[in-house]
């Protein structure tokens, strides 16, 4: 019993030290980005790296979430004998839900685990700490860019997952029972108004912010080598992907008190 307790008072000490860890790390990376000379052309380095290679990717997940949307509302509508609101059920599903949190567990496999394994192999072959003897703040250089690249780029990836799904959203519908895709937009779009649609939007520079932090924490801390660096893209991607969803969970809850 005194063994259980042992090892549940460790679990318990190691996530508390780990989370305070992170709030450092932050806290520095924060003091970095406020304070000059700013790093522009490795900020916009890495918008290019988060944002155009990954809008493919993006976009094939929203136009395959939109397909699958579209095909089991549609059974579902057809059912309750409700399916003139098919087009609005779409254009809400993906635009309000479906978008943002596809497009952030797709970033957050992706970029996620590429910020952690770049900046793992940084500090295990010393080039961080030659960074640092240069004078160059790495937390400005290193961390700051790549989380502000994940911050701006999210919304607009989002938008694009969004218009990818109910692109194919209206395919799948139109295949099925033929509408224009005029109508469909009309109809889905019909009684919605901004604030419908801007905050699930911009809640995933929150993501960004997740994905970009927890990334580039566990890479700046990588120890042992190159199981290390596999350590860190890994633990990257599950623990961005895990505070996303559980961010996702209270953000929607925020945006339901605060926007209706």
């Amino acid at each position: 019993m005194a063994s259980v307790f042992c090892f549940g008072s460790g679990v318990c000490t190691g996530f508390l030290e780990w989370f305070g860890n992170l709030g450092i790390f932050f806290w520095q990376v924060l003091k970095a980005v406020v304070t000059p000379p700013y790093e522009w052309r490795e900020l916009i380095r890495q918008m290019d790296e988060v944002g155009s290679k990954s809008l493919p990717l993006v976009a094939l997940a929203g136009a395959a979430v939109g397909v699958v949307l579209s095909m089991e509302t549609r059974e579902s509508m057809t059912r309750f004998g409700a399916k003139s609101l098919l087009p609005s059920a779409i254009v809400f599903a993906v635009i309000q839900e479906m978008g943002p949190i596809i497009t952030g567990l797709v970033v957050s496999g992706r970029v996620g685990a590429g910020i952690g394994a770049e900046l793992a192999s940084m500090k295990v072959t010393e080039q961080i700490d030659a960074i640092e003897a240069s004078a160059i703040n790495p937390y400005r250089l290193l961390a700051a860019t790549r989380i502000l690249a994940c911050i701006l780029m999210l919304p607009l990836l989002t938008v694009a997952a969004d218009a990818g799904g109910l692109l194919m959203g209206w395919v799948a519908q139109t295949l099925a029972e033929p509408i224009s895709l005029h109508h469909f937009i009309n109809t889905g779009f019909s009684g919605a108004t901004l604030r419908d649609f801007l905050p699930p939007t911009f809640k995933t520079a929150v993501f960004g912010l997740i994905i970009g932090l927890v990334a580039c924490f566990q890479g700046m801390r990588t120890r042992g080598g190159a199981e290390g660096v596999g350590r860190a893209a890994t633990n990257s991607v599950v623990l961005a992907s895990l505070f996303v969803i559980l961010a996702d969970v209270v953000l929607v809850k925020l945006i339901l008190v605060v926007f209706h």
